[in-house]
């Protein structure tokens, strides 16, 4: 990296001004790396979304983590989709682009059911991978309309903590909006609402004991002994991040409003939009919850009561992948869903969803040989990538393209993605 440390050209390439993470990006000089590592990446949110990392910062972690293929995946967002393009360039890591999105299951079987979302029934997150390049202006106006909706819950989600936490209110525009990069393309989530608070918190009460007794004693938030040594730990650069997992437990549930259209387009609106850029439509199979590796989540059920009906209608709509993340799940749900992708002739896509200071980058389970196939898929992602950008009728599941079996497919997408790259194996 050059003559500067890891943490300067780090601290550069996460300012919030684009402009200096762009010049930053001119001073990368980075050895050829002379192997594959095996380990891939295609779900890391950035600061467009939320995440404490920039588009280039998320490179850099990648790269200093010996990703050989990293991924961003934004809520509602692709505004940082080119920046991260070039500093996958800059690099020399392999990049694919993409959103993540709620979508609207009223009009299918599943409109009562619990899909993979924890907060609203008939409601299911979907992921968008592979946008080819020069669609990602179309796709910024896609998501334009659903961001504006957004913001409108978001406004009456604030209302609504304020009303839970009288003594300690926080403004959508002057303390919640500054947090994001809406300005820029960004979106704003329910993490931000509550970061905010995290932070305004933090200033009233202090850390540590002081926070722990309000937690406990004025909230009345169950806080386990893990969390209260978390809390403890007052020196940890990203506390606020550790107070917004326990508050996003607890509040969550009592704030949120039911996302509904246009927030949320249909299911059949996004594979057809989908499908009118050459991108690739993934469901993110999230499974029955026992214990949130982040610890933002609750014990919950999930799709695993009714995988194969579902499977079996994924195929139906068309939508031609599933996205998983190994490390997440057991490895019994794990070989059920990989038989159910093969059965139901599914692309199989990974990737861990970073949007914490505390979560690695590397999913171990790549180097297991049952999740050997994932590596391979990630190639054949960037490979579709890199065709679509040229011609979306040469994306991996154009009409033309479909009529090679899916396994062959990956074969040949995935050379193709790996041609060209700056590592040799």
């Amino acid at each position: 990296m050059g003559n500067q440390s890891f943490a300067e050209l780090a601290q550069k390439l996460n300012s919030r001004d684009s402009s200096d993470r762009l010049a930053a990006l001119k001073e990368v000089k980075v050895p050829v790396r002379e192997k594959f590592s095996g380990i891939t990446n295609n779900h890391v949110h950035s600061g467009y979304s939320f995440s404490p990392y920039m588009p280039a910062r998320i490179v850099l972690e990648a790269y200093r983590n010996d990703l050989d293929v990293v991924g961003i995946m934004d809520h509602d967002a692709i505004g940082g989709a080119e920046e991260f393009i070039k500093a996958g360039k800059e690099f020399g890591i392999a990049t694919t682009v993409g959103f993540e999105v709620r979508t609207d299951w009223s009009d299918t079987p599943f409109k009562d059911r619990r899909l993979n979302n924890p907060d609203q029934i008939g409601c299911a997150y979907m992921c968008v991978h592979g946008i080819p390049h020069q669609k990602i202006a179309d796709t910024a106006a896609f998501l334009n309309n659903i961001v504006t909706a957004r913001n409108v819950r978001n406004r009456a989600m604030v209302a609504k903590i304020n009303a839970l936490v009288p003594d300690t209110p926080i403004s959508f525009d002057k303390d919640v909006v500054p947090l994001s990069l809406l300005e820029a393309g960004g979106s704003i989530t329910e993490r931000h609402i509550l970061f905010a608070l995290s932070n305004k918190m933090i200033e009233k009460q202090g850390k540590g004991e002081t926070l722990i007794k309000y937690l406990s004693d004025v909230l009345r938030v169950s806080l386990s002994a893990g969390q209260q040594n978390t809390l403890l730990d007052t020196t940890y650069e990203y506390y606020a991040y550790d107070v917004l997992n326990i508050l996003k437990s607890a509040f969550v549930a009592k704030i949120f409003i039911p996302a509904e259209p246009p927030e949320t387009p249909s299911i059949k609106d996004l594979i057809a939009f989908c499908n009118s850029i050459g991108a690739i439509a993934a469901y993110a199979y999230l499974g029955d919850v026992t214990e949130s590796p982040t610890g933002d989540k609750k014990a919950q059920v999930f799709e695993d009561a009714y995988l194969d009906e579902l499977f079996a209608y994924l195929e139906t709509l068309g939508v031609p992948a599933v996205a998983y993340m190994p490390s997440r799940n057991t490895a019994a749900q794990m070989a059920r869903v990989m038989t159910l992708c093969e059965k139901h002739g599914l692309f199989q896509i990974s990737g861990e969803d970073i949007n914490q200071p505390r979560q690695s980058f590397i999913c171990k389970q790549l180097k297991e040989p049952a999740f050997l196939h994932l590596v391979e898929s990630a190639w054949a992602l960037v490979g579709h990538e890199k065709k679509a950008s040229m011609d979306i009728q040469d994306g991996m599941f154009a009409n033309q393209q479909k009529k090679v079996p899916l396994d062959e497919r990956i074969k040949i997408y995935a050379a193709f993605g790996r041609e060209g790259s700056e590592q040799n194996e």
